[in-house]
């Protein structure tokens, strides 16, 4: 019999009020790992109402009274590093060396990072005057619904609780239901160093938890992360209630490769940059890569070479790269696409293709490197989110026409450059509609970085201070006759 992980509700582990529940599966296998309850319209009204009671004492708790907090959090978690980290990669399927060990590394970091700047909630004086005192306020907003999805559970949970509570909200977030125990774990630290109902999380399906959350007349701010199609619904849910929403949405990322850049470095860093070790399941993901002409095939010839390095299986062995795809539904929808490019006229697939039906990785969801050349910038593959480990390498000659290729997308999350001539790259840069564009290097977001989408990729700013104060607190301007 699997084990139940309970919500938190109120400071206190709670069932669904229903008593149903939801198994965890985990993809590397197939087999059922533990079980969540299946929260509902009843539990989300237990969680918003124990967090709009909470705000009321929270709101008043001192900035730097609140960063200490999420300090001590930091350190817990930090204890209980490894242990989570098995969860996640078990849950995920992400591998434990490449990704769910960072994953909780990158936690650690947030807690820290917010923790230290949760004083610098400042406000302006306005000089009217000598008769006249004139200054702002930033104050939270109230209950915080959060929404996160399940390919980073962990360090998108932790980055909506810290930057919540940092500035004197508290929250009711939803787990995703394939991916939650990690973050249930997170959240019961959480509750051992802050008061019942400042952090509230619930478990269950997106239609009969997240959207009653998102449409709850508690919940004051809208925080969401996961699909641009889903993101659409939040967004209506917030305009019914003129509440403010921040969207951290999909992408499909271009990565501009330079003719002097046909080298061992750009290789690796686009590696990086597609997520391959996290199966492309990435927002960031830099799944178009327009290499220039000169150096198409050598280039691609240099990058297949390295992906069949990558070592793919089970996700807690430490020699593993590269894991499973997520669960059944996300797996046939990466199969479709590839289908959907072998089907077309002229493509060509370098590397990988449908996955294998018989041998050891036939028993989960994997889906090993894919590479399709030969590919029209028009076509599905290249345009749609795929989510999964495909890239798609498209030719170029000319600087404008590969910079109006890159930006033929309604996306506009991330982006990678690649070349020795600086002035280029940051030309490159500035012409490209990104919310973060990197130059050299194809790193993951790391906490004090402005990150967000331009487009269709999303609304708002994370992982910063300005993020917070933009996001999560809202200005009061006092005015004073001193006569």
């Amino acid at each position: 019999m699997t084990t139940l992980s309970l919500m938190l509700i109120d400071g206190r582990p709670e069932e669904a009020a229903d008593g149903r529940a939801i198994d965890v599966e985990n993809p590397a296998t197939r087999s059922a790992i533990g079980q969540v309850p299946r929260g509902g319209q009843a539990d989300v009204d237990r969680a918003a109402g124990a967090a709009a009671r909470a705000f009321a004492g929270w709101r008043l708790v001192p900035a730097r009274e609140r960063g200490q907090r999420l300090l001590r959090i930091a350190d817990a978690a930090e204890r209980e590093l490894e242990a989570i980290a098995r969860t996640v990669a078990l849950e995920t399927g992400n591998a434990i060396r490449t990704q769910a060990r960072p994953e909780m590394k990158s936690v650690v970091d947030i807690f820290r990072y917010f923790g230290g700047i949760a004083g610098e909630a400042k406000g302006e004086t306005i000089p009217l005057g000598e008769h006249v005192l004139c200054y702002t306020r930033r104050e939270p907003i109230g209950v915080v619904g959060g929404i996160v999805p399940w390919n980073a559970p962990v360090s998108l949970g932790t980055l909506k609780i810290a930057m919540a509570v940092a500035a004197g909200n508290t929250l009711v977030l939803k787990a995703a239901e394939d991916a939650p125990l990690g973050l249930l774990r997170l959240a019961q630290i959480c509750a051992e160093h802050l008061p019942p109902g400042v952090v509230n999380l619930l478990t269950g399906y997106g239609e009969e938890c997240g959207a009653p959350l998102a449409q709850h007349p508690l919940v004051r701010k809208l925080s969401f992360t996961g699909s641009t199609e889903v993101g659409r619904l939040i967004m209506h849910a917030a305009a019914d209630r003129i509440v403010p929403v921040s969207l951290e949405l999909g992408g499909k990322s271009p990565a501009v490769v330079f003719p002097d850049s046909d080298d061992e470095r750009a290789v690796d860093g686009v590696i990086t940059g597609m997520r391959f070790t996290r199966q492309g399941q990435s927002c960031t993901a830099g799944s178009r890569l327009f290499l220039h002409r000169d150096i198409f095939d050598s280039f691609l010839g240099k990058l297949a070479s390295k992906l069949t390095t990558l070592t793919i299986g089970d996700p807690l062995d430490e020699a593993t790269d590269m894991g499973a795809i997520i669960n059944r539904k996300q797996f046939d929808r990466v199969c479709a696409y590839i289908q959907d490019g072998l089907k077309q006229p002229g493509a060509s697939v370098l590397l990988g293709g449908l996955p294998p039906t018989t041998g050891p990785l036939a028993k989960g969801y994997f889906v090993e490197p894919t590479i399709f050349a030969g590919v029209g910038s028009a076509w599905r593959i290249a345009r749609e989110e795929i989510f999964g480990p495909v890239l798609v390498a498209i030719p170029w000659e000319n600087e404008a026409d590969v910079i109006r290729m890159a930006n033929d997308s309604h996306y506009g999350l991330a982006a990678y450059v690649w070349t020795h001539d600086l002035t280029r790259g940051l030309r490159t840069a500035h012409a490209i509609e990104s919310g973060w564009v990197q130059v050299n290097q194809g790193l993951g977001i790391v906490p004090g970085q402005a990150y967000g989408g331009f487009k269709q990729s999303g609304i708002g700013r994370e992982y910063s201070l300005e993020g917070m104060l933009d996001s999560y607190t809202q200005r009061k301007c006092v005015t004073v006759n001193l006569q």
